[in-house]
């Protein structure tokens, strides 16, 4: 199977998405693998698998690199005589952040009729918020960490106690992201987390909560992975995320019983189905008390959270056979004939 990965994107997670892009070039080793490059200007270029790194980007080389425009069907590239159509399967959206995680990407792809493994527009707009996120978990019965949400030009208080952890609410990867321990601290913690976003949301910041990850999809079958339960530090910031984002071996399921799996993968399956068909995703659960509470839905996660799966290529594969398809709407202009008719026109 041909796969295209999209990648980069204008977006403070850039150059995350350049690591997973070039991660998956170790992960999918039977795929051919077509690198498809959206610079921080929004313009797509063909990257050569065979010469993709790190410094290409950073030193602009990748500017040498073949545009393309994406038209009807997929992406082309100029030719003597006509455009040529670059030939893959299915599109893989690898864009962290904004353009990617937002639904910019997927109406684009939507649009132009590329078929391509990313959630829809619905998903990526609630899951690219954590306030929206909240809201959905809600109202699938699925319990989330409590919260208070501030705003830029509002007022600044908070009646949650301390400690208290502060999170822009449109960015991933810890990116402007602090643990408030007490009231003196809340005003410089605000002012950089509204350095990246206008809203942020507030949630009491537990020590050392119970963490863990399930990610899956849904193909002909639900395929999920292992639970993982990340071992790491009180607080990830961006450069550990960075180096985290570059994984392709896999990793220890949790040592939890039945019963709290059972609860995690039943959480997981409410959020993803209907609304998340078409990806892979991540859900971050908490687990305090015995209770199962969201606190993060991951629309597009770190080298696509491959290390969690047995079978991580054979699952892109099968999920790219079962993307779910755009109602066909067929537009004859009755409406339009009839109304030209009663007026004696033909």
């Amino acid at each position: 199977m041909n796969i295209a990965i999209l990648f980069g994107g204008s977006s403070y997670e850039h150059e995350i998405s350049i690591v997973s892009a070039i991660t998956m070039k170790k992960v999918l080793k039977k795929s051919t693998i077509t690198y498809i490059f959206v610079d921080a200007n929004r313009e797509f270029y063909l990257i050569d698998s065979e010469k993709i790194n790190s410094k290409l980007f950073s030193s602009g080389e990748y500017k040498k690199s073949k545009p393309l425009t994406l038209k009807k069907g997929g992406f082309y590239a100029e030719g003597m005589l006509k455009n040529k159509q670059i030939p893959f399967d299915v599109a893989l959206n690898l864009i962290h952040g904004r353009d990617g995680e937002d639904g910019k990407i997927a109406s684009l792809l939507e649009f132009f009729s590329v078929p391509y493994i990313s959630p829809r527009l619905e998903a990526s707009a609630l899951s690219y918020n954590k306030l929206y996120t909240k809201f959905l978990a809600e109202s699938l019965g699925v319990k989330t960490v409590p919260y208070e949400h501030l705003c830029k030009n509002g007022e600044r208080k908070i009646t949650m106690e301390y400690p208290v952890i502060v999170k822009p609410v449109r960015l991933g990867s810890s990116i402007g992201v602090s643990i408030v321990r007490s009231e003196s601290e809340l005003d410089y913690a605000l002012d950089v987390a509204f350095e990246f976003d206008n809203d942020v949301v507030i949630e009491p910041f537990i020590e050392s909560v119970k963490e863990y990850n399930q990610a899956g999809c849904l193909s002909d079958a639900w395929e999920l992975s292992i639970i993982e339960e990340p071992h790491k530090e009180e607080f990830l910031d961006f450069e550990k995320k960075y180096m985290d984002f570059s994984r392709d071996a896999q990793v220890l399921a949790a040592e939890i019983d039945e019963t709290l799996k059972e609860k995690i993968r039943r959480s997981f399956k409410k959020i993803y189905d209907p609304l998340f068909k078409g990806s892979i995703i991540r859900c971050d659960f908490f687990v305090v008390d015995g209770e199962v509470m969201l606190n993060e839905i991951n629309p597009i996660p770190g080298s696509m959270a491959n290390y969690l799966f047995d079978d991580f290529e054979g699952m892109v594969w099968r999920l790219a056979k079962h993307l779910p398809k755009e109602q066909t709407v067929k537009v004859d202009y009755r409406y339009i004939h009839s109304i030209q008719q009663a007026k004696g026109k033909a």
